[in-house]
């Protein structure tokens, strides 16, 4: 404990030497790659510093960029980091998704290639699962990869792309054996979206913008070194790394919302004797506040139950359903505190700051689909997590 604390009081100096105070609360946030560059100096400062002291990616080993922090040493830098509002230096499906994904199942070749590159900020990526006919169904996904020698041409498309517009590379499943049954005959392969036959065309959205993107794929030739495992075995690779990213969205480490719901309720509805004015919203923000409060303490609890970390497990489910839940009950409490200033899309009646609400409140309704939709969740909790029967 006396290690654990020393650390803490080291790491809390070190985050007040190098982390400026312009930038505390900012929430600034940086994915990597060159597409969209850090802008802000001082965010750019501390970005660097990070790099050089392994805090993009502090639990992963050193030799890709990472501290070998512990579990334990890593719930600690999130605490003083969050308690100094420092941004979180390095975001996105580079740091949460693939990169866990390739430390457990990717070869040395593979690790060597691609996760310094993440850590250090210097690649994007983005992840071509859904397919227009392949949603939550994804095992149907039809876009073919055909052996050509040391290489394979990969034909179809993607929708739903997540920043693919932004993107440097992405992590791509594809049928290498049509003839299989669904669930078989499909890998996991990694190449550029640089690469010649890949065409992006961004998706709006109801919220007025979207990072989505329908992404298409025609002779694209990808080497079979960046296949990640065998081939044909790819479902469990895909499988995994939604793990990954269910634990981003859901986990102990999931970025928590800037507008805080009783203050908004505050300024709108008004208060008496020191309490929100309307007692039936007061009660419905309570609750929410008391389950948000309570899921929080949960997944920070299933993050320490394994002295090794590996705490990624279907549980993730579990996470990613009622954080999703939480945050939508959430924006629509907001709304109805907010009144007629809820309905503002444009126009000097509005705040930039009941638009943004208001936009956040359309956009999240994507969360219940994006990652796996809740029915899907609901399925898989069923089955992995309670073993009820088919």
């Amino acid at each position: 404990m006396a290690t654990l604390e020393t650390f803490r009081t080291e790491t809390r100096a070190w985050l007040q030497d190098n982390c400026p105070e312009v930038i505390r609360g900012s929430g600034l946030s940086f994915a990597g790659g060159d597409k969209e560059p850090i802008q802000n100096e001082d965010f750019k400062s501390w970005f660097d510093a990070c790099v050089s002291r392994g805090y993009t990616v502090p639990s992963w080993p050193r030799e890709y960029g990472g501290a070998e922090l512990s579990p334990a040493e890593v719930k600690v830098l999130h605490e003083e980091m969050r308690a100094m509002r420092a941004p979180q230096p390095l975001v996105g499906m580079g740091y949460s998704m693939i990169g866990p994904t390739l430390l457990e199942m990717g070869d040395d070749e593979q690790k060597a290639r691609h996760l310094l590159r993440i850590a250090r900020g210097e690649t994007r990526w983005c992840q071509g699962y859904s397919e227009p006919g392949a949603g939550s169904d994804l095992a149907a996904l039809q876009t073919r990869a055909v052996s050509d020698g040391d290489s394979y041409v990969v034909n179809g498309s993607k929708i739903w792309t997540s920043g693919a517009d932004k993107a440097d590379w992405i992590f791509c499943l594809v049928r290498t054996d049509p003839k299989a049954s669904k669930h078989e005959g499909i890998s996991f392969v990694l190449f550029p979206m640089d690469a010649s036959g890949v065409t992006v065309k961004p998706i709006v959205l109801i919220a007025g913008t979207s990072p989505f993107c329908e992404t298409f794929f025609d002779d694209v030739k990808v080497p079979k070194s960046e296949r990640v495992g065998p081939e044909n075995r790819g479902w469990a690779i895909a499988k995994r790394l939604l793990q990954h990213e269910r634990f981003s969205i859901g986990g102990p480490s999931a970025p928590s919302k800037a507008n805080k719901l009783s203050s908004i309720a505050k300024q709108y509805v008004g208060e008496l004797d020191g309490k929100l004015a309307d007692a039936h919203l007061r009660d419905d923000i309570l609750k929410n506040e008391m389950s948000a409060r309570a899921f929080k303490l949960t997944t920070q609890r299933s993050a320490q139950e394994n002295a090794k970390g590996e705490s990624i497990t279907f549980a993730t489910s579990m996470f990613k359903y009622y954080s999703t839940e939480l945050t939508c009950e959430e924006d629509e409490l907001k709304l109805k505190a907010m009144g007629t200033q809820s309905l503002g899309w444009e126009g000097e009646n509005f705040s930039r700051r009941e638009i943004a609400i208001t936009r956040s409140w359309l956009f999240d309704k994507a969360l219940t689909i994006a990652g796996g939709s809740s029915e899907v969740q609901l399925n898989i909790i069923a089955k992995r997590v309670l073993s009820l029967p088919d």
